[in-house]
């Protein structure tokens, strides 16, 4: 059966802004969670509601692509996005899961400045996919919030390699080592995931503004 197609649709940014929105409230849980504002439980099953949330709002993403005939901005570049956001949640659920099934203990000060840093980078990215709608009008507003997840992500670099010697030079558990190595690694991963996603901001707005 053949798709029916739909004209030009501008429904497609208040996905991404959904999914966007979806990534911070989860960037948040993840560092109340590590500030003890929050149990990592409760934390856990907030942030596995917002991954299934996010789901559908990729699979709604992705129907829509079928059959809407003109984007409008290219359909590559709204998959591209809904898919670096999808990572990125994922990311931060499979950090929550660690959290409780690892029994790490108490985050270093250290730890806790990395959760910080992913919870702004995410929100860096919510306000960057907002702006979306008039690339040719807010080009210059996601290129400063670029250049704020870019610097966010060196900070983040300075903290990981920070945490990452003390954990191998102060620590005798090799199990406590483990767990934190992992924890660490994920969240490098997050913050790294956002400088994927602006540099894909950078690219759609090179093309269009």
């Amino acid at each position: 059966m053949a798709f029916q197609l739909k004209p030009k649709e501008e429904k497609f940014f208040a996905l991404l802004e959904k999914h966007a929105e979806l990534g911070a409230n989860a960037g948040k849980i993840l560092y109340d969670c590590f500030a003890n504002k929050i149990d990592s439980k409760d934390g856990l099953e907030e942030v596995q509601r917002l991954k299934r949330e996010g789901a559908e709002v990729r699979s709604k993403t992705m129907e829509r692509l079928q059959k809407t005939f003109i984007t409008p901005i290219d359909r590559e570049d709204i998959q591209s996005v809904i898919e670096q956001l999808d990572t990125a949640l994922d990311e931060i659920k499979e950090i929550m899961d660690k959290m409780v099934m690892y029994h790490p203990g108490e985050p270093t000060p250290g730890a806790v400045a990395m959760a910080q840093i992913v919870a702004k980078c995410m929100d860096e990215i919510r306000k960057s996919v907002s702006y979306m709608r008039n690339l040719k009008g807010n080009y210059l507003k996601i290129e400063a919030r670029s250049m704020k997840v870019s610097n966010l992500e060196s900070q983040g670099d300075v903290y990981y390699h920070e945490e990452m010697a003390k954990l191998f030079t102060e620590c005798t558990d090799p199990i406590h080592i483990i767990k934190w190595k992992e924890i660490l690694s994920s969240m490098e991963e997050v913050v790294d995931e956002c400088e994927i996603l602006v540099n894909t901001f950078q690219r759609v707005v090179l093309k269009y503004a």
